[in-house]
């Protein structure tokens, strides 16, 4: 992933808003970045600016998925058992998260709940690959716009913009970001333990898990976590504040609607109504939460390529028609909307819905809340590691229904994932997908309302258009992954 993205400009006059035949006009500039760099997937993004009250700024945006890839289309006729596995390579960073909802569905479908050990299990893998996202997003993703990074390609040629670490702070962050590199490998490697290799676990299956705890994968285990936990709390959420403190305009940047939604994930006992990341919503960060309900969201299309008779639909009822080319549209990815609303999912809005971080919805509050929830699942799994058993089963046997509807609803280290199947005739007849970067980084739905990143990026100020750092960090506080979106 280079660090410098390609940036074309192009100008425009726009009518002010003045009356009569003394109307000003307003110039505007066209940024388009393309690609988006230092993110999963193919990500487009265009910024209208212009300068409103002396100020030059985002007036317009708009978030495009550039791939199509069809993994809902491929699903149907298959066997259902498959989709754990072929969900799974949907995503290279998120994969657990994709088997995790898919065997919920499952679990669902078969009318089946599975052993303590199962749901330990899953829990410590899912909690493995959060922690490795998290670290990958901050330092290998995200801070690279805020510092120079090591020298030599792939980092040369970087943006040299608002730099306001001193030289022994940028190198002590570029070596925590090297270290953070062993950090990753070592979460990697603790997942691995019991998913058998990291990414794409081949031991999540409907019923519960394929696994057997050993005392030795137990010890190993327990070693790892405590030198995640040590990083995490010693290194990962002070540099954090480091960026906090030397960017306080930032804590007011990048807010959009603020609307914030999660479907929770880690149960903590057998009855899985109990959660770590509980569900919720949240309206305009207000400090009210509300149970979500399932059947509050659709799809809209109206700006996606796909047919317009598949809008509005809710997910149990879509369909993936492609439309392409197709006026006004601009984007692969679908638009979410729950009860009509665009929403912010992740895990500012897990923190946030959890009532562990209401400081404000802005790019740095979206690494605060991911860098405590990081430290919060890595504690949490000091403590999990602990419940398992051995010798106590890991699986209930089971066998997928002739017909059956079902969901399966988690979250990814992104946010809230939803994952809905259908079965008629023992095969898959309908599955449909809903991710996190659906909802983040969604374009206009059918009424027009800009989608959550998009409203994001309005009133961003950007110093140099040919040069927009700020959108980039606007971009990547929401950690897109435009190859989850465009499944």
């Amino acid at each position: 992933m280079k660090k410098e993205e390609s940036v074309s400009l192009s100008g425009q006059s726009t009518d002010s808003g003045a009356t009569g035949a003394a109307a000003s006009r307003v110039a505007q500039i066209c940024a388009t970045i393309d690609p988006v760099t230092r993110l999963e997937g193919h990500m487009k993004v265009q910024v209208q600016i212009a300068a409103v009250s002396g100020v030059q700024q985002v007036v317009d945006a708009r978030c495009q998925g550039m791939l199509f890839r069809g993994f809902e289309r491929i699903l149907v006729g298959r066997d259902p058992g498959d989709a754990p596995h072929i969900t799974q390579r949907i995503c290279g960073v998120c994969p657990v998260a994709h088997a995790q909802a898919a065997v919920l569905a499952l679990d669902r479908a078969s009318g089946i709940r599975v052993p303590s050990n199962a749901r330990i299990l899953r829990n410590l893998v899912a909690g493995a690959n959060f922690i490795d996202s998290h670290i990958l997003h901050f330092y290998h993703l995200s801070l690279l716009d805020f510092i120079e990074g090591p020298g030599g390609p792939p980092w040369s040629n970087g943006w040299a913009l608002d730099r306001r670490f001193g030289t022994a702070a940028e190198r002590s962050l570029a070596e925590n970001y090297v270290r953070a590199l062993e950090m990753r490998r070592k979460a990697h490697e603790m997942g691995a333990l019991f998913g058998g290799r990291l990414p794409h676990p081949p031991t999540f299956v409907a019923g519960g898990f394929t696994a057997v705890p050993q005392a030795e994968d137990i010890t190993a285990f327990k070693g790892y976590i405590q030198e995640l936990v040590g990083f995490i709390s010693g290194v990962y959420l002070p540099d954090v504040e480091r960026l906090a403190d030397l960017y306080p305009d930032y804590q007011e940047l990048g807010r959009g609607f603020a609307n914030l939604l999660a479907f929770g994930a880690f149960p903590v006992d057998d009855s899985d109504t109990q959660k770590l990341l509980p569900a919720g919503f949240v309206a305009g960060a207000s400090s009210k939460v509300e149970t979500p309900n399932v059947d509050g969201i659709t799809e809209h299309v109206a700006h996606s390529w796909y047919e317009d008779q598949t809008s509005n639909l809710r997910p149990s009822e879509g369909r993936t028609q492609t439309e392409y080319p197709k006026s006004e549209a601009y984007s692969w990815v679908k638009a979410p909307r729950y009860n009509g609303l665009p929403c912010e999912v992740g895990p500012l809005a897990r923190m946030w819905i959890r009532g562990d971080h209401r400081r404000g919805v802005s790019v740095i509050d979206r690494h605060r809340a991911r860098a405590l929830e990081a430290l919060l699942i890595a504690q949490s799994l000091r403590q999990w590691i602990e419940e398992l058993r051995i010798g106590e089963p890991v699986y209930a046997a089971c066998s997928s229904p002739e017909s059956a509807s079902a969901v399966g609803l988690s979250e990814a280290p992104r946010g809230a994932l939803g994952h809905w199947l259908e079965i008629a005739s023992s095969k898959i007849s309908r599955y449909q997908v809903v991710t996190p970067t659906c909802w983040n980084c969604s374009p206009r739905d059918d009424e027009g309302r800009l989608g959550p990143l998009e409203q994001a990026l309005m009133h961003t100020p950007v110093k140099d258009p040919a040069r927009p750092i700020e959108v980039l960090r606007v971009v990547h506080s929401f950690d897109p992954c435009l190859d989850c979106a465009v499944h």
